[in-house]
C-alpha cells in the first residue's frame, strides 16, 4: 500500500537526515490520519483506514495547496519560499501516477464528447464529469478544462 511506502521512506529520509523530505513525508503521513479520523467520525466510530485512491486523494490536494503556494509566493518576490514549496512538491509527485500528455488528454476528450453527443457550450458541466470520471486523476481539472472549453469553441 502506499501509505505504508510513505512510512517506510520517511523512516529512510529520518535515518539519511533529509530535513525536508522527512518533514514532508511526516506532514503527509498527518493529512492522511487526520482524513481517516474524519472518515471514523462519519462511520459511527468505525475503523477506517484509505486505500490508495483515497491516499493518492490527499496526496493530489496537497500537491495542488503547493502549486497555489508557489504562484502566490513567486508573485509576492519571496523565491526563498517558492523553493521550499517547489521542493515539497517534487517529492509529493513522487508518489503520484504520472500525468497524461495534452494528446492523450484531447483524445479522450474527443472521445467523451462524441460519446455524450451533440454539444455545445452549455454542456460544459456534462463534458467534464464524463472526462474527469475516464482521466481518473492524471490529469489536472485545469488542464481539461482548458481543453474541453478550447472543443466546444471550435465546434
Amino acid at each position: 500500500m502506499l501509505k505504508d511506502q510513505l512510512n517506510k521512506d520517511l523512516v529512510e529520509a529520518l535515518k539519511s537526515k533529509q530535513e525536508v523530505r522527512a518533514a514532508t513525508l511526516r506532514l503527509l503521513n498527518s493529512v492522511i490520519h487526520n482524513k481517516e479520523i474524519d472518515l471514523r467520525a462519519k462511520n459511527d466510530g468505525k475503523e477506517s483506514f484509505l486505500d490508495d485512491e483515497g491516499v493518492f486523494a490527499v496526496l493530489k490536494t496537497e500537491a495542488k495547496k503547493r502549486k497555489e503556494a508557489i504562484d502566490l509566493y513567486e508573485k509576492g518576490g519571496r523565491a526563498d519560499l517558492a523553493d521550499k514549496e517547489k521542493e515539497e512538491l517534487e517529492i509529493i509527485e513522487a508518489y503520484l501516477p504520472a500525468e497524461m500528455s495534452d494528446e492523450e488528454l484531447e483524445k479522450l476528450v474527443g472521445e467523451a464528447l462524441a460519446e455524450i453527443g451533440p454539444v455545445s457550450p452549455s454542456d460544459f458541466g456534462k463534458a467534464m464529469g464524463v472526462v474527469m470520471k475516464k482521466v481518473g486523476g492524471q490529469a489536472s481539472g485545469d488542464r481539461v478544462k482548458n481543453i474541453i472549453q478550447g472543443k466546444l469553441k471550435s465546434e
